[in-house]
């Protein structure tokens, strides 16, 4: 087992890696994708675009291209040695403490020693995690509709747009706390965050000597 980064714990700005490149990459893939996804499905679902009428059928070919797209990032950055850090955060949204699932409950009220997500950030994963899997089969039980009986298709329907719905407002959610957490959201641009961010936000994180490796430390801020 490796030991914790050296770092200036006077200053506090030792900078450590919270996200590497293929990490970095798949979030803005994704949000690539998704930002296509809703701006195509406005027009499909209301029939125009600000007040525009657009012709139907590149839309719809453009929203399902990226519908079919959205678990090729995910996918791709999991596989392979690129994606160890990539597989040990899936495997952080798979496990739940008690006190995760309290502080939950409590609507983050209860104590909390975080550790490299909080509950907020799991959820927000497994969540738009789930509904790539749903949003893809449905969306493809919508496209060849054909080989789905009429009530089969309707289901979809209701559940394609319900997930629709729910995703926009997880988005517009998770936009607002990137900007109002602004360390957080430099850090899926540089990939690094300070020491005292990791103290402040993540103690637990703090411990893990896996993931806080040497070579993860970045050179220290101004």
């Amino acid at each position: 087992m490796t030991s914790p980064p050296t770092c200036d714990t006077t200053a506090g700005f030792a900078r450590v890696l919270r996200f590497d490149r293929v990490q970095r990459v798949t979030h803005w893939a994704l949000a690539v994708l998704f930002t296509v996804l809703i701006a195509t499905a406005v027009p499909l679902y209301f029939g125009s675009f600000f007040g525009f009428v657009l012709p139907r059928h590149p839309v719809q070919l453009v929203h399902l291209g990226a519908g079919l797209a959205l678990p090729v990032p995910v996918l791709a950055a999991l596989v392979g040695p690129w994606g160890a850090r990539m597989r040990r955060d899936v495997r952080r949204f798979n496990y739940w403490t008690r006190d995760e699932v309290t502080w939950l409950r409590t609507l983050g009220h209860a104590p909390l020693a975080a550790e490299k997500f909080n509950p907020g950030q799991k959820l927000n994963a497994v969540f738009v995690g789930a509904s790539i899997i749903v949003m893809l089969i449905t969306g493809a039980m919508l496209q060849w509709f054909r080989y789905f009986s009429i009530s089969e298709r309707e289901g979809a329907t209701f559940v394609h747009d319900g997930f629709a719905f729910l995703l926009v407002v997880v988005i517009v959610g998770h936009l607002y706390m990137a900007l109002t957490h602004r360390e957080s959201l430099r850090s899926m641009f540089d990939g690094a965050v300070s020491r005292r961010w990791v103290d402040q936000h993540a103690p637990a994180w703090r411990d893990d000597h896996d993931d806080l490796a040497p070579d993860a430390q970045h050179p220290a801020g101004p």
